[in-house]
């Protein structure tokens, strides 16, 4: 009797679930409508070690889904990246210490100059900080490269959703 009721509930909310509108966002590759709203992507210069991996980490997230004949864009991020010691030993020593990489990211339409969205993206990571300096260089830096991939991984996933959203078929203009 409970599998009947079960199934009768299954089959009452399929419909309603088919007609929620949702869509995978990378559908159809490098025909889709991701591929064919982000066209081609070109990244300024950003400054620092962190600049360098968040654009590094951009590259390789976006390269697979351009399209190529889309529209052209510039994408422009400015970071601010800190490190702060939150646990204290005696003697003044930290032992745990928090980087935050926060990222201010614009694109612009490469024809028109318009400013086609403008946000924010942040990530942050703990990590002890031993004695030795060499290990907590170490620890910063490996700290570093995951919140640089965070950072990259939020602004493609931003980028697409918008540009897709606003290229969908039926969609108004972006203002």
């Amino acid at each position: 009797m409970k599998r009947l009721v079960a199934l009768a509930c299954l089959a009452a909310t399929l419909p309603t679930l088919a007609s929620c509108g949702l869509h995978p966002l990378y559908a159809n590759g490098s025909r889709g409508a991701v591929a064919r709203a982000i066209g081609t992507v070109t990244i300024d210069p950003i400054e620092g070690k962190a600049g360098w991996l968040v654009a590094n980490a951009l590259k390789d997230r976006i390269a697979p889904i351009s399209g190529g004949d889309g529209p052209s864009y510039r994408l422009h991020v400015e970071l601010d990246d800190q490190i702060a010691g939150f646990g204290v030993r005696q003697g003044d020593t930290v032992t745990r210490e928090r980087r935050q990489l926060r990222a201010r990211y614009q694109l612009f339409d490469a024809a028109t100059g318009v400013l086609v969205m403008d946000m924010t993206a942040a990530s942050d990571s703990s990590f002890d900080a031993p004695g030795s300096e060499f290990a907590t260089i170490a620890a910063e830096d490996t700290a570093l490269e995951r919140l640089a991939d965070t950072v990259a991984d939020q602004i493609v996933t931003r980028m697409a959703q918008k540009l897709a959203t606003d290229h969908a078929p039926g969609a108004k203009a972006a203002p």
